[in-house]
């Protein structure tokens, strides 16, 4: 491929719901559609050698769904995790998690950890999935995180030291901040999604549901990330 292409890629995966509305079936058939979309867009972006890819599986707002749509949801990770674990290590990818467990129930929990165990030594596309995630709440823990290491320490750091030391307490600080942030769907929000790391994202939406979109969009996205100029707050070149 020959353009600039991101290193991280953030996706905002909406649509499964109004997908299935569309063709008068219960919201459950969109998500199950979507998946299938996980499945092609993980495969491009992994043969194409993008590093990192984080998808906004779950957010925290989303408990307030209908139980049986949850537990639907809670299911499906399940079942993804379980069906695709052998086939993501044999394609060399490394899948992370972020998000707030409580809440999770305890077999979830150990198919996370079992995946993360078992594909960690791998060094391909590192898949990172939101489970039970939310921005402020990320922030809010690394804060209080922070606030308890500066206590014990009696230490109170300069404004840049404290802003790089909280960097370093959220969920991912181990990645590199998104390169290009997409979402489907239509809607031009951020849904609470990794707001303190998509300061300099560039943003791309499309009006694809998230199961209608293909490998041919994730393309143009790509093609339109290239054509931009990032500037990080500089002047332009």
């Amino acid at each position: 491929m020959n353009k600039t292409i991101p290193k991280h890629i953030a996706i905002i995966m909406d649509g499964n719901g109004r997908w299935a509305k569309s063709k008068f079936l219960p919201r459950v058939f969109g998500h199950r559609a979507g998946i299938e979309t996980v499945r092609k867009i993980v495969k491009y972006v992994s043969d194409i050698n993008i590093s990192f890819l984080t998808l906004y599986a779950f957010s925290t707002e989303n408990w307030s769904r209908p139980s049986s749509e949850v537990d639907f949801l809670m299911n499906l990770f399940e079942v993804f995790i379980q069906k695709e674990k052998d086939y993501l290590h044999s394609n060399n990818v490394i899948v992370k998690f972020i998000g707030i467990r409580q809440g999770l129930s305890k077999k979830l929990i150990a198919l996370m950890d079992d995946i993360e165990q078992f594909t960690q030594n791998n060094t391909g596309l590192t898949l990172v999935l939101a489970i039970n995630y939310g921005g402020r709440l990320e922030i809010t823990y690394a804060v209080k995180s922070l606030l308890e290491d500066e206590k014990l320490t009696s230490n109170i750091p300069h404004i840049d030291d404290l802003q790089d030391k909280l960097t370093q307490k959220l969920q991912c600080s181990k990645f590199p901040e998104p390169d290009l942030l997409i979402r489907t769907a239509g809607d031009h929000r951020i849904s609470n999604f990794l707001l303190w790391h998509i300061a300099y994202s560039e943003l791309y939406f499309s009006n694809k549901l998230w199961p209608d979109f293909g490998v041919d969009d994730m393309s143009k996205a790509l093609d339109d990330y290239a054509n931009r100029e990032r500037r990080f707050g500089a002047l332009t070149s």
